[in-house]
Parts: C-alpha cells; sequence; structure tokens
C-alpha cells in the first residue's frame, strides 16, 4: 500500500496550520502576490490551451475528406455508373 494514500485527505486542522507555515514563511503582504501570479498563470495556460483547441478544430476541419465525385454528372464517383 501507498504511503501517501494512508494519511488521507488534509483535515480543516491540517489545512490551518499549512495556512500558519505559509503565513510564516511568506508574510501577509507577499500573499496578495503570490495569489495574483497564480492567477495570472492560470490565464495564460487557460488561453493557451483554447487557441490550441480551436487551431485544432480548425485544422480538422479544413483536413476532412470530401467524397469524390464524377465530373461529368456531377454525382459520387461510386454512383455515377
Amino acid at each position: 500500500m501507498n504511503p501517501l494514500f494512508a494519511l488521507g485527505m488534509p483535515g480543516m486542522p491540517e489545512l490551518f496550520l499549512l495556512l500558519i507555515i505559509v503565513l510564516v514563511l511568506f508574510g501577509a503582504k507577499r500573499l496578495p502576490e503570490l495569489a495574483r501570479g497564480l492567477g495570472q498563470s492560470m490565464n495564460e495556460f487557460r488561453k493557451a490551451k483554447d487557441e490550441f483547441e480551436r487551431e485544432i478544430h480548425k485544422t480538422t476541419q479544413d483536413l476532412e475528406i470530401k467524397e469524390p465525385t464524377d465530373k461529368t454528372t456531377g454525382k459520387p464517383a461510386d454512383k455515377a455508373a
């Protein structure tokens, strides 16, 4: 069994202790700056992900295989006969 899973999810006392440790390490003045930086990096990541998805969607639409047609009748090639 993995020892990390034996501990379980942190409860309210553990989260409170973690918050106190973060406050001591960084100070109350630096926490808003850290949160702002984290938010900006999340927004940049979201923008890059959305742009990548749009590009993939556009590429798949451009590469759709069109059904070949008979030039004389304009009907699909397999049904032209």
